[in-house]
């Protein structure tokens, strides 16, 4: 078959579609193969769970740039909204806070991060590719690039929040009467002069040198639990395909409001048949190809391709399970608008339950339902086709 059949929305399994004679956008079907010709199960009429950085606008700035996907770009999303930002060496994610929790995940290189909780006690932390941080609404904090630069993935507890909406300290003194800055800063209007007219947001300086020898004391000490979670305190669950990290408020004690799962799948692999009864599950691709069918009952179900740097959602309670297409790692983290992570396995359900309940509801015999999969341990990552 040659590589222009292949691309015709023609399914060859049962006959169905024909030629695409164009006008068309063949590198979008490359991408969407499960779009272009779904599965013969795919059925009914469900919204678009795919959305990707690439056609998100660019926000560029001196010293990084900045992209969001919110629910005006991606109306399925109605949890969560996610940044992705860039900052070169030195550069600053200035000074701010938000009225949305904010959830961030480093993808790249290195950075500090400072806040402040509502006692006035400090926070500083060095962070590097795969550690987290965690600000709950209203927590003041920013963001400095060190020697590598960075770029990070940052999830925001409201859909429609805006990265361009945010508190920041320029801002707010830019709008302010230069009398009352002053005045709260026991200087004179002469001295602050030089404050900024205009919001900075991003902007170059200087890498900083190491904490301890720019962190300052203050007299109500520090948070009592770190607004940082580094990654590699965790133990993975091992799966026979792949492995799992799950961090949540039962590890990371400030992150309230969002949990995430870190999933990696071998060449081979899927992340099992399963749902979360919780909340919806906001997805980022970090690296390798997927593909995902979600199942919204009302014999609802769509297929979906994913690559690096692409956004998928799956509605709360849906059930779905994600294929590693590629043949390398595929890995991706799981986001949810909720304190606590927890989803439910189709096999520990059917492999706690009793096997003629599940021989009657299949329509095979108790013998064979007792050899479905009961994983004693848990199995988040199984062989769709175990490589030779």
């Amino acid at each position: 078959m040659s590589e222009e059949k292949k691309l015709e929305p023609y399914r060859h399994t049962d006959g169905k579609g024909w030629i695409d004679h164009g006008p068309r956008n063949t590198s979008r079907d490359e991408e969407n193969p499960d779009i272009l010709v779904p599965p013969a199960t795919d059925h009914g009429t469900m919204a678009n769970l795919r959305f990707s950085y690439s056609d998100s606008h660019q926000r560029l700035e001196e010293g990084g740039w900045t992209r969001e996907i919110t629910n005006r770009d991606f109306p399925i999303s109605q949890d969560v909204a996610g940044v992705d930002m860039s900052l070169e060496p030195g550069a600053y994610r200035e000074m701010h806070w938000h009225k949305e929790a904010e959830w961030g995940l480093m993808l790249y290189g290195n950075a500090r991060v400072t806040g402040i909780d509502e006692y006035g006690r400090s926070f500083i932390d060095d962070i590097k590719a795969g550690d987290l941080w965690n600000f709950e609404a209203g927590v003041p904090h920013s963001i400095q690039a060190l020697d590598e630069g960075c770029e990070f993935l940052l999830v925001f507890s409201e859909a429609d929040f805006s990265e361009n909406n945010t508190f920041l300290l320029s801002d707010w003194l830019a709008h302010t009467p230069p009398e009352v800055v002053a005045a709260n800063f026991k200087k004179s209007t002469e001295e602050i002069e030089s404050f900024p007219a205009k919001e900075k947001y991003i902007f170059k300086a200087n890498i900083p040198g190491s904490i301890e020898e720019v962190e300052r004391p203050n007299v109500n000490g520090k948070v009592p639990s770190p607004f940082t979670f580094h990654m590699d305190t965790i133990k993975p669950i091992e799966s026979e395909a792949g492995r799992v990290r799950i961090v949540d408020q039962n590890v990371f004690p400030v992150a309230k409001t969002i949990s995430a799962a870190f999933v990696e799948v071998e060449p081979g692999g899927m992340r099992e048949l399963h749902w979360h009864p919780k909340a919806a599950e906001w997805q980022y691709y970090i690296q390798g190809k997927a593909r995902m069918t979600v199942f919204n009952s009302a014999g609802v179900s769509r297929t979906f391709d994913f690559q690096a740097g692409d956004v998928g959602v799956v509605p709360i309670v849906a059930g779905h399970y994600v294929q590693n297409i590629g043949d390398e790692p595929l890995i991706f983290v799981e986001v949810f608008k909720h304190g606590e992570y927890s989803d439910i396995s189709l096999n520990k359900w059917l492999g706690s339950s009793p096997s003629q309940m599940v021989a009657d509801h299949l329509n095979v015999t108790k013998q064979f339902a007792e050899s479905l999969p009961n994983p004693e341990k848990p199995q988040p990552v199984v062989w769709f086709k175990k490589p030779e």
